[in-house]
């Protein structure tokens, strides 16, 4: 009995470590695309547009709402690409008005967008006083 409790535990413990989702952390959401294709560049690696919702705003800065590895391969080989990230875009404004989509003021993009909207207005007219 003892023995088939140790096989039982042993046998789970390995499937959980050898899962290997396509997608790990997803550690350029919330991030400006042209800030994520810097670091995808230093880092060797290159990014590809998967989706993207709205138009608003360029590309530049447009929010990456979800990254993940590519998984294709290619080449005569069928080697599996390694070095590409997809990426999804959220191109609608920080703040929607009247004449341009966006999050509502009342949401937690929203509200982060109000606000980083006015810590930079203040630091500019910090800068205009000095």
């Amino acid at each position: 009995m003892l023995a088939a409790a140790m096989v039982l535990g042993a046998s789970a413990v390995p499937v959980g470590m050898v899962s290997t989702g396509v997608a790990s952390a997803d550690d350029y959401s919330g991030q400006k695309y042209s800030d994520v294709q810097s670091e995808l560049t230093d880092a060797g690696m290159k990014g590809v547009i998967a989706s993207r919702s709205g138009d608003s705003v360029s590309d530049d800065d447009c929010v990456v709402t979800h990254a993940e590895k590519a998984h294709w391969h290619k080449g005569d080989d069928f080697a599996p690409v390694s070095d590409t990230e997809l990426l999804s875009l959220n191109c609608n404004a920080g703040v929607a008005t009247a004449k341009t989509p966006g999050n509502s003021a009342a949401s937690p993009e929203g509200r982060a967008a109000i606000a980083q909207a006015k810590q930079q207005a203040q630091e500019e007219q910090a800068k205009a006083k000095h």
